[in-house]
């Protein structure tokens, strides 16, 4: 390569038409998925003060937010439910007649051409809060897997396009594959959260989700946030089981993470722009120390270029505004 002054890498620098031209990375609205999140009730919007803009919606405002979200071209959304009452079973989740299941319902109704992905998993369903059934204060992963399978085919069965378990239990992406394939639903994916950490970075989302453990933490089964080569492992045995995507959440934490699963692994990568990412950058806005669109496109650029072809993004709204 020649040296100074013949090689000058700022000429490509000069004009926006040539940091386009030249850009490496890219962002695009069809990369992006909106989390929404449903409760009972008519008529209920209930702004959330730790995560600005966002809210928990009953069913016909929900379909409001998802039909505006749809016009302005974001693709799909990840719904999360709020149940009218929880147990130490999580009766509500596989239910029927339960809150994903009529949101579902009304979304593929009102949004046909809309992508529909459900978060699977029991927390925000058990009185005790914990992603899995309990024992004498233990999580049991192998009996909880038989309801993970139950509430992810009664997601399909309501009209979900595809099925996200969350949980982090052992062998959760095999018994629902065999569960949604015994039911002739072979077609439908699955994106696994293969490497989600026990992250301080949820903290907005649990007052959302209202999902905080009532004892204890998710250390036993979320992963240890040191752990890099054990995320490499838990992708592999979830690409093993039957995933066709998997995801790392949160993201900014953990791009060395996304990129060593991107080096790796073929299959579409996902990554989730978690609630305590969005909160610092919106918090800070509010403040003056930052412009929010930057930051926001930054943030989401660098998830990216990290390797995930998919982000999980509560910007997405935002982001089809700015691009």
């Amino acid at each position: 390569m020649s040296a100074f002054p013949v090689t000058r890498l700022r000429r490509l620098r000069r004009t926006p038409s040539l940091r386009s031209l030249v850009r490496e990375t890219k962002l695009d609205l069809g990369d992006l998925v909106y989390p929404l999140f449903v409760c009972p009730g008519e008529g209920v919007e209930e702004p959330l003060e730790g995560l600005p803009g966002i809210a928990r919606r009953s069913i016909d405002l929900l379909c409001d937010e998802a039909e505006e979200a749809a016009r302005l071209g974001v693709p799909g959304v990840l719904l999360f439910g709020i149940p009218e009452a929880k147990d130490d079973v999580a009766s509500e989740a596989y239910a029927a007649d339960g809150i994903v299941q009529r949101a579902l319902r009304a979304l593929g109704e009102r949004v046909p051409e809309l992508l529909l992905v459900t978060d699977v998993c029991l927390c925000e369903y058990t009185s005790h809060g914990h992603c899995g059934l309990v024992r004498d204060g233990e999580v049991l992963n192998d009996v909880t897997l038989e309801l993970l399978a139950r509430t992810a085919l009664s997601h399909v069965e309501a009209g979900a396009d595809a099925v996200a378990p969350s949980d982090m239990m052992d062998g959760r992406v095999g018994a629902i594959r065999g569960a949604l394939d015994g039911e002739g639903r072979e077609h439908v994916p699955i994106v696994a959260y293969s490497a989600k950490f026990a992250s301080a970075f949820y903290g907005p989302f649990r007052e959302v989700a209202d999902s905080a453990p009532a004892f204890g933490d998710r250390r036993s089964y979320q992963m240890d946030p040191p752990n890099l080569r054990e995320a490499l492992r838990e992708c592999e045995l979830d690409i093993a089981e039957g995933a066709d995507v998997i995801m790392v959440k949160p993201a900014l934490p953990y791009l060395d993470v996304i990129a060593a699963a991107r080096a790796r692994f073929d299959l579409p990568i996902a990554a989730y722009n978690v609630s305590g990412e969005y909160a610092m950058v919106k918090a800070a806005a509010a403040r003056g120390w930052l412009d929010e669109r930057q930051a926001a496109i930054e943030s989401l650029i660098a998830i990216k270029r990290a390797g995930a072809d998919v982000i999980f993004t509560y910007w997405a709204k935002e982001v089809a505004q700015w691009l």
